[in-house]
Parts: structure tokens; sequence; C-alpha cells
């Protein structure tokens, strides 16, 4: 949050344009960052039977966040040419709250065990529970079920080690790597491949409301019951069944927006379209911490994302060369079988996470070794914030 801050500062006050664009590569960076932090983060504290919709709609926000953005821009920067440093300067406004999160955000209690600070994370527990005004079991049965009481008293002996991104392919793990890396491209790919081409391929065919406003707005809006209808449908089928879904329905989308020919039908199909792209987002924001043990929950969390950014850069320069060879039926098709590449894979291969505990998930796969960093079966069951 320091670094999107602090870097988008600087773009507002940047003398040129080269500056400028520097400032906000070191924003997008805090941006990426962020996204992938929290995620993993939260699902740490949230109750197996309820993570879905909580990551779900944690994922929503990013949706509010485009409205509130595309509403700023369309008053700030028409005030005069330096409306757009004005933007930038509101933009950077919420580092203000780091003085409240340092505060009032606990570190996560499975972070804390893994790092052997058992008497931190007893404490963590207890703070929750005691601002919840409710009590589910003995302190000691709320850390790690394999240690004895005393050791929660004092910090463990042996500290995780932090694995490298190779961590991420040992045993077990490599083939839940696999799939959330395959997932992520599809996704990207897709999302980026259709809204970045999209209004230019139908502005082509004469449908000139790709450009305006109402068309921004109408796709932006739809991204809100996107978002949180696949949030409630995680906790109800299950995320695997959730993403084929999403993506099965964004395929159907695309296929009625690429035969429209008239503005209604394109406002219509387009916000379709949007409504369930955004709601894989949301199934998959939830699905891919949860895959992996605590001690490289958010490095999987943080590596899947990056990886599917490679289908975001890929997409327009696919479509872009494929376009006037193919034209509009090739790129349609291209994208398709990349939603059903999506949906045949994680039906297939997807493991079932709907309201497990995290270390029950873990416990399908080999997890990191204390002492070695070898892949062995986890142990131990931390039961706060998970029944």
């Amino acid at each position: 949050m320091a670094i999107f801050c602090l870097a988008t500062l600087a773009a507002a006050f940047a003398p040129s344009w080269e500056s400028f664009f520097v400032a906000r590569l070191i924003a997008g960076v805090g941006t990426g960052a962020e996204s992938v932090i929290i995620p993993a983060f939260l699902s740490e504290f949230i109750p197996g039977r309820l993570r879905g919709r909580f990551i779900g709609a944690l994922a929503g926000f990013f949706s509010f966040g485009y409205v509130a953005a595309a509403i700023l821009a369309r008053f700030i920067v028409p005030m005069g040419p330096e409306g757009w440093r004005v933007l930038h300067v509101v933009a950077a406004i919420p580092i203000i709250l780091l003085l409240w999160w340092r505060r009032s955000v606990p570190e996560s209690p499975r972070f804390l065990i893994a790092k052997g600070k058992m008497a931190e994370a007893r404490a963590v527990v207890e703070e929750i529970e005691r601002k919840a005004r409710y009590r589910s079991a003995p302190p000691a049965d709320l850390l790690l079920s394999a240690e004895p009481v005393a050791a929660a008293d004092q910090p463990a002996k042996t500290v995780l080690p932090r694995p490298g991104i190779a961590g991420l392919w040992q045993g077990g793990l490599a083939g839940r790597t696999a799939v959330l890396w395959v997932l992520w491209i599809v996704i990207t790919f897709s999302f980026y491949g259709f809204f970045t081409f999209m209004p230019t391929l139908l502005y082509q065919d004469g449908l000139t409301i790709t450009k305006s406003f109402t068309y921004s707005i109408a796709i932006y809006m739809a991204q809100i019951p996107g978002y949180y209808s696949a949030a409630l449908l995680t906790d109800l089928v299950d995320r695997k069944w959730t993403i084929a879904a999403y993506l099965g329905g964004g395929a159907v989308a695309a296929y009625l927006l690429s035969g429209s020919e008239a503005s209604a039908q394109v406002m219509i199909f387009g916000g379709m379209l949007s409504f369930f792209m955004n709601g894989v987002y949301a199934a998959i924001y939830a699905y891919t911490p949860e895959l992996y043990p605590t001690a490289i929950r958010a490095r999987g969390m943080g590596t899947a994302s990056a990886i599917g950014r490679l289908g975001g850069i890929s997409a327009p320069i696919l479509i872009g060369t494929t376009y006037p060879v193919l034209g509009f039926d090739g790129v349609f098709l291209i994208t398709m079988g990349a939603l059903a590449a999506g949906v045949l894979v994680v039906l297939i291969f997807g493991a079932s996470t709907r309201g497990r505990v995290l270390e029950d998930i873990s416990a399908d796969g080999p997890v990191v070794s204390p002492a070695s960093g070898d892949t062995t079966p986890t142990g131990g069951n931390l039961h706060a914030g998970t029944r």
C-alpha cells in the first residue's frame, strides 16, 4: 500500500512522461503485491464454511473500485489541464489507512505458528475471541493440536523455511500448481482478450455504442452481481464447480455477443460476459490460497496470479495478430477454446475445498517439513477460525 501510494503521489508531480511512466510501473508493483497478499492473509482467518463468500466478497470490491475510479475520473480530469495530477493526489490519500491498519490488523495465527511464535499466535486468537465474546475451546486447543500445552507458551525451536518457487512444484503440490497456473492463464487471457479487443472489433462492425460511456457503465455495474453471486455459490457447490460454471457462462455470453447486431444486444450480452468473467475471479481468488500450506500460501497465490498475467499480455498480441487472418469468428473460436480448456482442467483435476479446514486440505498433499524442507504430510491442525 505504501509503495502504491508513494509512487502514485510521485506520478502526480512527474515533470515528464518518462518519470510518470516509471512511477506508474512502481505503483503497479504495489497494486499487484497487495492484491495477492490480502486473499492469502484473509483466508487464514475465515471458517471453511464461509471462506468462499468472504474471499469472493473481498474480490468483489474490485468492482466498486472500478466504478469509483470511473466516476472520479469523469469529474476530476475535466477540471483543467492539471486535472489528471489532482486525480493522482486523490488516489494517494489511502496511505493514511496505514496508520489504522498498523495497529488494528492482527498477524495471521497460522503464519505465527509456522514461524514458531506460539505465544504470539495464542494472543491473537484470544484477542479475536475476546472481541467476538465467544470461546469455542481452551486456548491450547485453538493452536496447534499436535503441540503440548506448554509449547504454546514459548516459540518453537524449529522454524519453517521459506522455499523458493521450486517449492510450489514439490510432490503433490505440483499437480495443484499446474491446475492453478492453467486456470489463471485461461481466465486472464479470456478476460483481457475480450475486454481489450471486443469494443474495437464490434466498433468495426458499426456498433458505435461500444465507445460510449453507457457501455462502460453497463460493463462495470455487471461486475458487482457477478462477483457476489459467485462468492455465495462457492460455499454452496464448491469452488471448482463454480469456476467451471462461470467459465461456461462466459463462453455462452461471448458466443451471443459475437453475433450481436444491435446496440441493445451488445449492452445485454456484454454485461453478461462481464458478469461471468468477474464471477470467475471471485471463485479463483478464494480457491487459490486454499490449495497451499501456510508456509507458501502467499507465494503460491502471488505466483499463480503473476503467471496469469502472461495470458493477459499475450491476449492482445495473439488476437491482434490473428484477427486479420482469421477474422472475428476465428478470434472468437480461439477464446472459446481457452475457456473450454479451463472448464475441463478444473473439473477433471481440480481439488475439492468446500467447507474444509485449511490444514485438512494441505494434508491431502505434501507440505514443507520444518526440519529439512522436504515434502511430508502435515501433522498439526489449527482450529482457530476454521470450523
